[in-house]
């Protein structure tokens, strides 16, 4: 099993005396659970890089990457909160699909919640890019992939993966909802042993002041390095910060 994950300094995205953002690596929980009591979380690394208690005021799955958002307060976190209950937050995230998706689209689809129950959700996309490689994966003679962009208008458990398991355009890596075929041919051929899913912007009001924060990271090494082998390299996107 590969080492459990650890923040830095470098991880830090963004912070000032309200809030702060981290891009979390690929495997790391945001807080303890109780599936699993020993590894490290954002939540206690970040107390520990910067000194200060931390407050959630959203959570990305396990094996999602990217942006995660904190607040230094109770308070402030339950005004990022609302704004998050009342759509004022704009998310956007990445994510490596099985075979072409269409060109856009809305998907208006109940998922389930922790518990089983169908909630309502909404999740919008757009494809970026497509390859074709020439190497038979089940029953067809090439695979085929699609990178798409989407945008979140609820944040509902394993929305995005919910969702793209209806459409019949599974993520790649995904254990849950994914194709086993898909995910062991990434995993065996191209050395790809992740969820490729990446919360790559986030855009928020200022919990103090109001004004809009707008947040990104780009991907790590190794998610670049396959992007360029699929010919998607001026898709990956660049780091940025807008405060």
């Amino acid at each position: 099993m590969a080492d459990a994950p650890f923040l830095s300094k470098a991880d830090i995205v963004y912070m000032d005396d309200a809030v702060v953002a981290v891009n979390k690596p690929c495997g790391m929980l945001v807080h303890r659970s109780h599936l699993d009591r020993r590894s490290p979380t954002v939540m206690r690394e970040l107390r520990s890089l910067t000194g200060k208690m931390v407050w959630p005021v959203h959570r990305l799955d396990r094996p999602t990457s990217g942006i995660l958002l904190m607040a230094f307060g109770s308070e402030l976190a339950a005004v990022l909160n609302e704004d998050f209950r009342h759509h004022r937050v704009e998310k956007e995230y990445l994510a490596v699909v099985r075979g072409y998706a269409d060109t856009d689209g809305v998907v208006d689809h109940p998922v389930k919640n922790s518990r089983g129950n169908p909630k309502p959700a909404v999740s919008r996309y757009r494809r970026l890019a497509e390859v074709e490689l020439p190497m038979p994966v089940g029953r067809y003679d090439t695979a085929r992939y699609s990178l798409v962009k989407v945008a979140l208008e609820t944040g509902r458990y394993h929305q995005i993966r919910q969702h793209f398991h209806h459409l019949s355009h599974p993520i790649i890596g995904d254990t849950v909802y994914g194709d086993g075929r898909h995910n062991r041919f990434f995993r065996e051929t191209l050395a790809c042993r992740r969820l490729l899913l990446f919360s790559v912007a986030l855009a928020f009001p200022h919990p103090v002041d109001g004004r809009i924060v707008s947040l990104g990271c780009g991907l790590g090494e190794e998610e670049r390095a396959l992007f360029e082998r699929f010919g998607w390299a001026a898709e990956v996107p660049t780091t940025f910060c807008h405060g």
